[in-house]
């Protein structure tokens, strides 16, 4: 079945069950109309997300779905998109707001508690658009236990890796390669190639990229194992980290929740001394964020994305899902990775950057994550060749599409 076709099939099937899931009408009766919301979250990260849009009294239907990208597009193609719409990412937010079918949300937060990154703006196109509701560290890696792995690059036995996912497999791979490229280009060059300033054939890419399939060529079992794995772990347990035979996972913050009860003995460090290649000083942290916009004009929607931005319950969130808040004004969370973890946020020492794939228009993200997966079933092939495929799609955006700015940050 080829990539074209799977597609086609899945917006086929997302357009059928749309309609089931509470985005095909306003939702609610004629005298209590329901803001339509759609997220990325599901399972148990869905049940703490609905416990705090409980608290604010604002009817609503919530659907949880990791293509969140196709569930949305089918909806507006379809000309009802949900009320609220919550994307990782602002990529194809941008996409939206050229369209102009974005609502402003001036006044519904306030845009001094958000420092850089967390406002990236986008040429020609209004900076109040999007709001981040929840955060998350990137350029990290985990272990068990209380003793940290040697500063040194670790070999590719060690590493938990699964490419794997609901949404769109490989993006997994892509964190390591934009923290490969963060860590040993910095934070400039970096932008300028999330942003499309920078070809994907750069050197300095294009040595990145080589630099992880070399790690992947270390053992071709492990690779074909890594492409076939799910980056959350067996379905029912624990995660990869403590799933058995490795030590070390490089994934964000969220990681933890795949822990489960066993996420008090998962510990991180920086992952810049243990990527191939390295060790390499830490010249940046990689962060995601999830960004809600609005493209219902009802109050309550309106209302919804207030409430959702506050302070009250951004520390709400906090308490139930253990998550992290963009907003400044959210005191650190308690615990000692909690600790760990708002210290890189807040450590004005060191910039943070946006996810590059993240930033991307989605054909172009579409693109990188399908070399990924080609690098991972075949590590010991040229990259070259898959960097100028990349470069092609990229070329191909209309010379219009705004460009994303303030992706990273300055460090003061």
């Amino acid at each position: 079945m080829t990539r074209r076709t799977r597609a086609l099939l899945l917006v086929l099937t997302l357009l059928l069950t749309a309609g089931g899931c509470g985005l095909s009408a306003p939702g609610g009766s004629d005298e209590e109309p329901k803001v339509t919301i759609l997220g990325p979250w599901t399972d148990e990260q869905e049940r703490q997300f609905k416990e705090v849009l409980d608290g604010f009294g604002i009817p609503y239907t919530y659907q949880g779905t990791a293509a969140t990208r196709e569930v949305l597009l089918a909806a507006v193609q379809a000309g009802d998109p949900p009320d609220i719409a919550i994307l990782p990412g602002v990529g194809e937010l941008v996409e939206y707001a050229e369209e102009e079918r974005l609502q402003p949300l001036s006044g519904l937060y306030e845009p001094e508690e958000y420092g850089d990154p967390w406002r990236p703006g986008a040429r020609g196109i209004a900076d109040d658009l999007w709001v981040p509701l929840k955060a998350d560290l990137k350029s990290i890696v985990w272990y068990r236990g209380e003793e940290r792995p040697d500063p040194v690059p670790a070999p590719l036995g060690s590493w938990c890796i699964g490419m794997g996912d609901d949404g769109a497999s490989g993006w997994p791979g892509s964190d390591w390669i934009e923290d490969l490229i963060l860590q040993r280009a910095g934070p400039t060059i970096y932008e300028a190639w999330a942003t499309g300033d920078l070809k994907w054939t750069d050197e300095r890419v294009s040595s990145a990229w080589t630099t992880w399939a070399g790690l992947l060529a270390q053992d071709r079992d492990a690779a074909r194992s890594a492409l076939l794995g799910d980056h959350r772990g067996p379905v029912g347990g624990h995660g990869l980290l403590f799933g058995g035979g490795c030590d070390l996972e490089h994934q964000g913050s969220f990681a933890r929740a795949f822990y489960g009860d066993r996420k008090e003995e998962a510990r991180f460090t920086d992952s810049a001394a243990l990527l191939p290649g390295g060790p390499y000083t830490v010249k940046a942290h990689e962060v995601a964020a999830d960004f809600a916009a609005l493209f219902g004009r009802g109050g309550p929607a309106r209302d919804m994305i207030r409430r959702l931005a506050s302070r009250e319950a951004q520390e709400d969130w906090g308490r139930k899902g253990g998550v992290f808040s963009p907003n400044a004004a959210v005191p650190a969370k308690k615990g000692k990775v909690d600790k760990e973890i708002s210290t890189r946020f807040t450590d004005q020492r060191v910039p943070l950057c946006l996810d590059a794939s993240d930033v991307m228009p989605a054909a172009v993200r579409d693109a990188f994550y399908e070399a990924v997966l080609l690098t991972v079933a075949h590590p010991e092939e040229p990259v070259r060749p898959r960097l100028e495929d990349i470069q092609k799609v990229q070329d191909a955006q209309p010379s219009a599409t705004p460009r994303l700015t303030g992706v990273c940050g300055r460090a003061q």
